[in-house]
């Protein structure tokens, strides 16, 4: 389990977190006491996605800027990342595209859409799985991992700035709570509060 102590600090700082109120003691709440307080329980959750969403928007273009010498884009890079970090975890068994659907938290058919213009250019080959010939596996060509490496290089780069810009305490809690989020011990914490309106 995530130690959320490493950002509650500047979680329960933000701005969207400290509204205030300016009810006297003893004042009846109303309507309009209800509705800020709904306001700003979606504010805080608002907050919270909207924040996520704009520093991955903000580090993914720092990253696709890093790797255009190489001519793909962070996420591509990644894509190819994976295929061969599954594949050396598996004995070098190439992973099905559910296994990497699921690796990345994606919807199947998003990963597919996403390969169609790795394989159009030679990067990565997509093989009939021997057991299931409905699956298909992954595999990266040998342009492909030769692009893979040469981008690694432009990536440590872009990589160590993000770290020294952070620093590294912070870069790791950063790389933890992304890590926790994304994992289905978060989303089964979440299922057991499942937030809906009662």
């Amino acid at each position: 389990m995530l130690d959320l102590r490493l950002v509650n600090a500047s979680v329960l700082n933000h701005p969207c977190l400290m509204a205030k109120t300016s009810k006297k003691p003893g004042a009846h709440s109303t309507v309009a006491d209800k509705a800020g307080a709904e306001l700003s329980a979606f504010l805080a959750v608002a907050c919270t996605n909207t924040a996520v969403r704009r520093a991955a928007r903000r580090l993914g273009s720092l990253y696709d800027e890093a790797l255009e010498p190489v001519g793909l884009k962070a996420t591509q890079i990644g894509l190819l990342a994976e295929i061969e970090r599954l594949a050396s975890a598996n004995g070098g068994q190439v992973p099905t595209l559910q296994d990497l659907a699921t690796k990345l938290a994606l919807q199947i058919s998003a990963v597919t859409h996403a390969l169609r213009p790795l394989v159009r250019d030679g990067l990565i080959e997509l093989l009939p799985d021997e057991t299931d010939k409905r699956a298909k596996r992954a595999a990266l060509t040998s342009d492909g991992s030769r692009l893979l490496h040469r981008a690694l290089k432009h990536w440590a780069v872009a990589n160590q700035q993000v770290e020294k810009v952070l620093g590294s305490e912070s870069a790791a809690a950063l790389r933890a709570v992304a890590d926790y989020v994304s994992s289905d011990e978060f989303l089964i914490a979440y299922g057991a509060d499942d937030g809906k309106v009662r």
